[in-house]
Parts: structure tokens; C-alpha cells; sequence
């Protein structure tokens, strides 16, 4: 028996954990299991997901299928069955909080993509979000779309096509009925923060009396040089440091009870009902975060575990993260002294309850996720503009295709498009491009162009917004930036490498129209292309000179293994590239294939005279064989060539 306040409770020594139907909780200590019968105390739950990325109709594909205790099966997802499990564990509740730390937009799933991600904010609105942390895909599209369109539901420029779409009940975007914050984010130039850095709740306490309880939020480090959410105008600071600052100035408010939501995250095992020999960022800072820190909420990994961690006190404390895609909800129980408003850190529970589909679906989330669906079958089937002929990724010897000279001609128009009214303030003169680069096909990393856009002769050559959509993008910006004459010409040698086996590889980055340049075929690695055979205009390159390159940041960060770009100056952020895809097409009405007359060949008939070869990449599967979603592929691909990915401090892998 141990006292815990004023009250005993009597339990089995040692035992830490229960399995149920709807999975494993986690327990701070075995007097926990007797938690829900300790009235004297005040019950907060919190109810969590996290990485939704606007999947309103389900988890895609394998991320359907999750494992939990004994290596049972789950089929999770949909935002129907996600309202009617939080009505089931809010039911009888008095202090219920449901948030979430971070990328619940910037969709992946078209229906929800497609209309900036206004559907998923009405599903969320729906389900009483509370709050959320800012993800990194939260600043895909800029500080200024989030808080003034995202949150406050200010339109641009052309309604009910760019934005302010009608929802299910048939009114205009009215944005989130909840808020985002971040304690991490600033503005590079001031140091400012972009976003409010927590968020103080008064529960209820009974009797008249309220209580506070507070949250922190934290932006995964890095997230402005993410290729999704490259921003030249941000930066992150340290997350411990910004954790243990917000819960000294909590405390000194008052605040007893806090909990930090994190978007950045950990892997603890394969079992998304317990957690077992975690590590990653989130675990590194769960040891060592202040031990005013009563709960950590982690999230960005797209991982699903729940666990008690000991704080720097030795007092244990739920970290866990619920995985994606609206697989799973966590709940966490705490309690709290009624005089206090301190966390008994003795009692509190952590389960992950699995999103599963035998339930009945909730009727107004139904609802939503199928108008959208229909809305978005619609608007895949709209007209952009025509096409005189088919455009392929079929390359010639030199490396071109219709394709790759299309979307490089994308690239220099949307690298000289002016700023839009969403976008934000750039501390650099938006002088627009010269000329554009497209890697077609990367030694490393993923092609920005996913497919063909075939010619349908049955409808005159019509290209509508699906093709566009489903040939061009994962969710990257076009950038236009500063490089010298060098970088370019250093660029154009890094498309030849040696190869297994003595072989020479070959990855061909596709030209804009405005630009002609040949290759010596006999010519040794780094030595195939003189400066005077690399036209601009009609004008030869100059090593000295600074030209405006238009790319997409995935390219210009060193992602697809170009790294001559890197040091490149002055960057300023476009439209991403799907959108801005389908921006061009309607901009320009009808497309033509441009002679495959850019790149040229010299002395291809000496003896040993070699092209390269382009070697074909494996798609990257799931552990268990499923397709990768685009965004996620192309990030889990990046740096390392291959499916390593990016990796954050201390070398982990970082997922999306």
C-alpha cells in the first residue's frame, strides 16, 4: 500500500500494463488501475491525433492496417469512424480536450488537397478540435495563409476556385474554430515568433472552481529547410531549451499541470499498444525535458507507441504518438490536486485506441468526407485547357523528353510569377527567372513528374485538372534563386557519374526553352560540357556572372543530388508545384510539344564516346509491401539516396 494525497490504493506489485479489447494502457504506476474511482481528484483527458495530412476517407492503402499487443490487426482510418470513437471516449467526461501536435493539412489525399485543405479543416471543426501545434507541413504554403486564411478564413484571390469553397452545408470557408501555436517558429530576420507559443485551458475542478492547465507547443527543428515547407523566411530554435523556457514561464503564471505537444517524434517498437527501445529526437528530449513537463505528446515520425518515461526527477510521464492518417486516437487521463492543480503523476494513464472501422460511422462526418468526395471527382474532371499531342517521359539519347521540356518550361514561368496575396513578406528583390532546371530523372531521390499527360483525342485534347494534378508534384515549391554562372555549369556536369561496374550513369536535369548547350560524349566525368556550348538567350555562360534560376527546392536543396547548387543566394518562394502545375496549364490554354532539339550531342562517333545510362529507381514500399504516398516517398528518399531519408540530429531518420 502506498499513500498517494489523501487516499490509498491497493494494487498488484509491480504491474504496469492491462491489455483490452481497444488495446493497451500505460501506467504511470500500479496505482493507476484505481484512477478512475479517485473522485476527490480532477479528471483531465486528453484525446490526441496527430499527422492526419487531410486523409478524410481513410488511412491509404497499407497504412490501413496497423499491429497491436500479441501481433493482432487493426483496419483504421476515416474521419467518420474517428468522430464516433472521440464521442465514445468523451462520453461522461467532464474535462475533455481533443488536439493534436501538428501536419493535420496539406493534404495528400486529393479530395482534401485538392481544395487547399479546406475539407479537413471542416472535418476537424466537426470533431471540436480544441487546438493544434503547427507542423511543418503547416507551413507549406506560408505563416500568412495559415493564420489569415487557415484559421481566419480571409479569401484570395478568385473564390470558389483557388479558395473559399462551399462546404457540405453550402457556406463559404469560414476557417478553423480552433487555434495553431508554435513556440519555435520565428521570423529569421526579427526573431519573432510567428505563432502564439502556448495555450493556458481552465478546466473545471467542481464547485464553482477552475483550474489551468497548460500546453506547449514545438515545431520539429529544421522544418524551414524541409522541401515541402522550405521557408527562406523562418527559422526553428532549439526545442529542449524552448520546452524547459515555456514550462519556467507556465509555472511562474501559475500553471501546475503541462503537457507538451511536439512535432517531432520517435520510433518505440511496432506495437502501437505499448512502447519498447525508443529512440529519436522526441525520446532524446522526453529524458531531459523540465520535470514541470507533466506529458509529451509527439507526433511528425508517423510511429504509434505509448509508454511512461521517466522526467529528470526519476517521476514518470506519458510519451506516445499516435501514428497517422487518423489511424489511432491517444487518450491520456490525468489527475489533478483540487488545490493544487498539480498533475498526481501516480495515476495517469495512456492508452492509443485504434481508429477501427466496425463501429458505426459518425452521420456528420459521413457526410462531409463523401461531399468532398464527390466535390473532388468533379473538380479532377475539369477542364484546364488542351493539348495538340501526347506528352511523354520518354527520353531520347540526350536525355530529353516532351515531358521533362514541359515541365522545365512550367518551371521558368512559375519562377517569374509575381507574389500572390497568401504569400509572405520576402526579405530578397523578386527578380524573376532566367532560366529553370528540372531533374528528370535523379540518381537520387524522386522525379517531380510522376507521369505522362496522354492526349485524349475522344474529348478534342482536353487536359483536365486530374491529369495535371496526378502528372507534376508532391508538394514542393518552385524557388527562384541566385547561382553563378559556375553552379549551372557545375550542375550540368553532375548529371554523369561513374557507375557500377565501370559504367558511366546518367542523370539528365531538363533545360527551358531559353536555354542550348551540348555534351562531349568522349569527354571525360566533370569535363563533358565547355561553357561556350551553354547558350541563355543566344548568349554564352558566364562562370562570373549571377543568373535567377527557377527550381524546385527539392532540387536546389541537394535532394536529388545536385549539390552545385548548394550556397545558392537570395531565395524566394513560389506557388507548389502541383498547384502551380495547374496554374500554367490554365495560364497558357493550349500545350505544344517542343521539339526535342535542346541538348546536343558531340563527337558521338569517337571510339569509347558515351551518353550514360539512366538507371531506373525501385519505388519505395512500406514494410509491408505497400505503396508510399508521393510527398512521403520523395522526403523519405531525400539526402541519403535512398530509403534512408532525411535525417534529423543525431542522425534519425526523419519520415515527412
Amino acid at each position: 500500500m502506498r499513500d498517494i494525497g489523501r487516499r490509498s490504493f491497493f494494487t498488484a506489485a509491480g504491474a504496469l500494463a492491462t491489455t483490452s479489447a481497444i488495446g493497451s494502457n500505460a501506467y504511470a504506476t500500479g496505482h493507476a488501475r484505481d484512477a478512475a474511482t479517485a473522485d476527490e481528484y480532477v479528471d483531465v483527458q486528453l484525446l490526441n491525433i496527430t499527422d492526419l495530412h487531410g486523409y478524410l476517407q481513410g488511412a491509404p492503402g497499407a497504412h490501413s492496417q496497423i499491429t497491436g499487443a500479441g501481433g493482432k490487426t487493426y483496419t483504421v482510418g476515416g474521419v467518420a469512424y474517428l468522430a464516433a470513437h472521440l464521442e465514445r471516449l468523451r462520453d461522461g467526461r467532464r474535462n475533455s480536450l481533443f488536439f493534436a501536435p501538428g501536419d493535420l493539412f496539406s493534404g495528400w489525399e486529393f479530395d482534401a488537397a485538392a481544395f487547399v485543405d479546406e475539407p479537413t479543416v471542416e472535418a476537424l471543426n466537426a470533431m471540436g478540435m480544441d487546438f493544434a501545434s503547427a507542423g511543418n507541413h503547416e507551413f507549406d504554403k506560408s505563416v500568412r495563409f495559415l493564420t489569415e486564411h487557415m484559421e481566419n478564413g480571409d479569401g484570395f484571390p478568385v473564390v470558389g476556385w483557388d479558395n473559399d469553397f462551399k462546404d457540405s452545408a453550402g457556406r463559404r470557408f469560414r476557417g478553423a474554430e480552433f487555434p495553431y501555436y508554435s513556440a519555435n517558429m520565428v521570423w529569421d530576420a526579427t526573431g519573432e515568433l510567428v505563432l502564439p507559443p502556448y495555450n493556458i485551458v481552465s478546466v473545471d475542478a467542481g464547485r464553482g472552481r477552475r483550474l489551468p492547465v497548460g500546453f506547449i507547443h514545438l515545431t520539429a527543428i529544421g522544418s524551414e529547410s524541409f522541401p515541402g515547407s522550405y521557408q527562406p523566411g523562418l527559422r526553428t530554435l532549439d526545442e529542449l531549451e524552448t520546452a524547459n523556457r515555456c514550462a519556467k514561464e507556465l509555472k511562474s503564471r501559475g500553471v501546475n499541470a503541462i503537457v507538451l505537444s511536439m512535432h517531432d517524434g520517435a520510433v518505440a517498437g511496432s506495437d502501437f499498444t505499448s512502447g519498447t527501445n525508443p529512440s529519436g529526437p522526441a525520446y532524446e528530449l522526453a529524458l531531459r525535458a523540465s520535470p514541470d513537463i507533466d506529458a509529451i505528446v509527439t507526433g511528425h515520425w508517423h510511429k504509434a507507441f505509448t509508454m511512461m518515461l521517466p522526467d529528470p526527477s526519476g517521476n514518470p510521464r506519458p510519451f506516445v504518438e499516435a501514428g497517422c492518417y487518423g489511424q489511432i486516437v491517444n487518450e491520456i487521463s490525468l489527475r489533478l490536486d483540487p488545490d493544487t492543480g498539480a498533475v498526481i503523476r501516480e495515476l495517469t494513464t495512456s492508452v492509443n485506441h485504434p481508429n477501427t472501422r466496425d463501429v458505426a460511422p459518425d452521420p456528420e462526418l459521413k457526410s462531409i468526407a463523401a461531399y468532398w468526395a464527390d466535390r473532388g471527382s468533379r473538380r479532377g474532371r475539369s477542364r484546364l485547357g488542351t493539348q495538340t499531342a501526347s506528352f511523354t517521359r520518354r527520353r531520347n539519347a540526350m536525355g530529353e523528353s516532351t515531358m521533362g521540356n514541359l515541365v522545365a518550361d512550367w518551371a521558368l514561368w512559375a519562377g517569374r510569377q509575381p507574389h500572390g496575396p497568401m504569400d509572405d513578406p520576402t526579405d530578397h528583390s523578386d527578380g524573376p527567372a532566367e532560366l529553370a532546371v528540372i531533374a528528370v530523372a535523379p540518381r537520387v531521390g524522386q522525379a517531380v513528374i510522376a507521369g505522362d499527360l496522354i492526349r485524349d483525342a475522344s474529348t478534342g485534347g482536353t487536359v483536365t485538372f486530374a491529369q495535371a494534378w496526378n502528372a507534376v508534384g508532391f508538394g514542393d515549391p518552385i524557388m527562384t534563386v541566385t547561382v553563378t554562372g559556375r553552379q549551372i555549369h557545375d550542375a550540368l556536369e553532375e548529371q554523369w557519374a561513374p557507375a557500377a561496374g565501370g559504367g558511366l550513369g546518367f542523370a539528365p536535369l531538363a533545360v527551358s526553352g531559353n536555354v542550348r548547350y551540348a555534351f562531349d560524349a568522349a569527354g571525360q566525368v566533370g569535363r563533358r560540357v565547355e561553357p561556350a556550348d551553354v547558350l541563355i538567350d543566344g548568349t554564352p555562360l558566364d562562370l562570373a556572372r549571377p543568373y535567377r534560376l527557377a527550381a524546385p527546392s527539392y532540387t536546389l536543396i541537394n535532394q536529388d543530388g545536385f549539390s552545385a547548387f548548394t550556397g545558392f543566394t537570395a531565395p524566394v518562394r513560389h506557388t507548389r508545384d502541383y498547384e502551380s502545375f495547374i496554374a500554367f496549364i490554365r495560364a497558357t490554354k493550349k500545350l505544344v510539344p517542343a521539339p526535342l532539339n535542346r541538348v546536343a550531342v558531340k563527337n558521338a562517333g569517337l571510339r569509347g564516346a558515351r551518353t550514360g545510362t539512366v538507371v531506373p529507381r525501385q519505388e519505395l514500399l512500406q514494410d509491408n509491401h505497400g505503396t508510399v504516398p508521393r510527398p512521403e516517398m520523395a522526403l523519405r528518399t531525400a539526402r541519403t539516396g535512398g530509403a534512408e531519408g532525411q535525417r534529423a540530429p543525431g542522425g534519425h531518420r526523419v519520415p515527412c
